[in-house]
């Protein structure tokens, strides 16, 4: 039997098959998907839950003349393929090869840049409220969102302004009952009703009150059904709603029994779908240290809760949901309610632990400074995925967190350099401090077995010295600390060399900088976060209220949206790796 998919290389070859070829079309494109992810990595299930989707929307509509959208961007893989990136998709994720997400830059089938939740039906009405002013009455705009994404304020704020505009816009609701996790909340419960009480569908219908023209829920792999509603679809005016039912990770049986892990399980045996796993560390990764630290922290004080918004299993947060889940609180994809739910909590005399990606902490920047800082309320923000991700790319690096918080009155920032500093200030937040606190702390493993040690309280504002010299000073924050250790034991001169982990950002350990910069004649800063603005902005602006005229010189990540690529490897391109370092050093 010929290959189809070997034949289409953009949606105008896909439209020269018949509709009884696209089946086998289907077929193709999840074994397609299956063997580069089984050897690459990536998101998997997401994608292998809406191939036939994809392929109806490429088959019916004229992208990209009409307008798709997908949200967060996890399911795009076949979006990808079938638009022209077929042949470069082995480089999905890697450095120098195209993004794990739509980029525009990247084609103009990826009609808006995506990687964080629910933005899909404010962009796609963006776009068909500037279709109408250009009189382009004809044009379709579609966004795509999961189950649990259009939890999420944004998404319904855009659904309460599309149902009152007479916007050409269809939105489908990809529902799989998951996202990372199981997806929560009262609108999943809702729709999971409706999926076997069709009446809910018809009369108490929550998408119809907002004024959509609804229809569904249709099965997701039925691809006649499939095709035909989007047939009658594009001929319906105004704001539409399709409710479709998927099966996350549909096709690859593993996938389809353990969905959380199968979103990106990694490599795998793309026949069994057996995980291939890697060789186990001997270390810690950095989540299960809060994971299991939060859990000791509960067990003796019981005024400690937890709270995520949609990341149970990347933030180790599901370790305390299994002994204590009445504590624990999973808000689904809903970061501003996250953070203000915190400080409910704590002027009830709480001690929330609000854990929450760095990356994704941004979202709330506003509650942070509102319902947070401004009323002195002791939450802590545990920011896991801090720095440079890696593989996922711009939209994740967590490489903002130190610029934009330490722009806030009342706000202790810290972070830590190994685990056995992240477990003691976990300890310290929950002794009683008067402020809020936020702990950022990285993407992976640390480098010590035994770091389960007994708890030590932080003094906040120290800093510490890890190695004394007598002509340069390096300033670390953080666990980027490491890369300078063993840099230093690879320079020329080592006894010149001087090296501080400052541990905290705000408040600064003023009274070591003073003894730092009356007794060393160069400096440098070195950060995994932005150079603007950042740790190492913080210390020009105290040489500057000093008048000190050292020469200091800031590492950290340039000004500009860094891509994707393992974390060495972009450890290497901005020159933040050892050897990078030794050099530098060398120079001084």
């Amino acid at each position: 039997m010929t290959n189809l998919l070997d034949n289409i290389s953009n949606p105008k070859d896909l439209r020269k098959l018949n509709q009884s070829q696209l089946p086998q079309l289907a077929k193709e494109l999840r074994e397609f998907i299956i063997d580069i992810v089984a050897t690459k990595e990536g998101h998997l299930g997401a994608s292998l839950g809406v191939v036939e989707l994809t392929i109806a929307l490429h088959y019916l509509f004229e992208t990209p003349d009409d307008l798709l959208v997908w949200d967060v961007g996890h399911q795009a893989y076949g979006h990808k393929i079938l638009t022209g990136r077929k042949d470069v998709f082995h480089t999905n994720r890697q450095f120098g090869g195209i993004a794990g997400f739509p980029a525009r830059k990247e084609s103009e089938f990826d009609t808006f840049g995506v990687g964080h939740s629910s933005t899909s039906i404010s962009a796609t009405l963006g776009m068909a409220i500037a279709s109408n002013l250009k009189g382009e009455t004809e044009k379709q705009h579609i966004a795509v969102i999961g189950d649990a994404s259009i939890a999420s304020g944004m998404a319904f704020e855009a659904l309460n302004h599309a149902g009152v505009s007479n916007a050409n816009l269809l939105i489908i609701l990809n529902d799989n009952a998951i996202g990372i996790d199981p997806a929560v909340g009262a609108l999943k419960e809702y729709l999971t009703k409706v999926k076997s009480d069709k009446k809910l569908a018809a009369q108490n219908n929550i998408i119809k009150a907002l004024n959509f023209d609804y229809s569904g829920p249709i099965d997701g792999h039925d691809l006649p059904k499939i095709l035909n509603e989007l047939e009658r679809l594009k001929s319906v005016k105004g704001p539409k709603f399709l409710h479709v039912i998927t099966t996350k990770g549909k096709g690859l049986q593993k996938a389809e029994e353990d969905q959380v892990t199968y979103h990106a399980p990694g490599k795998f045996d793309k026949i069994s779908g057996e995980r291939i796993l890697k060789e186990k560390s001997l270390y810690t990764k950095y989540q299960d240290v809060f994971g299991q630290t939060i859990v000791e922290l509960a067990d003796k004080n019981l005024r400690i809760v937890g709270i995520t918004p949609a990341m149970l299993t990347g933030s180790s947060l599901k370790l305390m949901l299994e002994k204590y889940p009445n504590r624990t609180f999973d808000v689904g994809i809903a970061e501003q309610h996250a953070v203000t739910l915190a400080a409910g909590m704590a002027t009830q005399n709480l001690i929330p632990y609000c854990n929450i990606y760095s990356t994704f902490l941004q979202r709330a920047y506003d509650q942070v400074i509102h319902d947070v800082a401004i009323q002195n309320l002791p939450v802590i923000f545990c920011l896991d995925r801090a720095g440079l991700v890696g593989e996922d790319g711009a939209t994740h690096h967590g490489v903002f967190d130190l610029a934009y918080l330490r722009l806030i009155p009342n706000l202790i920032i810290f972070a830590p350099r190994n685990e056995i500093e992240l477990r003691n200030i976990l300890y310290t937040a929950q002794l009683g401090l008067k402020n809020p606190i936020a702990i950022r702390y990285p993407r992976g493993t640390g480098n010590i077995i035994d770091w389960k040690q007994p708890f030590k309280k932080i003094e906040i504002a120290k800093s510490y010295c890890l190695q004394k010299g007598n002509k340069t000073a390096i300033l670390s924050i953080g666990t980027i600390a490491k890369n300078v250790t063993e840099a230093l034991k690879f320079v020329d001169l080592p006894s010149n060399f001087s090296h501080y982990d400052m541990r905290f950002v705000k408040p600064l350990d003023e009274n070591t900088l003073h003894t730092i910069f009356k007794t060393h004649q160069n400096i440098y800063t070195i950060e995994d976060g932005t150079v603007k603005g950042g740790f190492g902005t913080a210390i020009l602006e105290f040489m500057a209220d000093n008048e000190y005229q050292n020469k200091v010189e800031i590492l950290g990540i340039p000004d500009n949206f860094i891509e994707h690529g393992s974390v060495t490897k972009l450890q290497q391109t901005l020159n933040l790796d050892i050897d990078s370092l030794i050099s530098r050093f060398n120079r001084a």
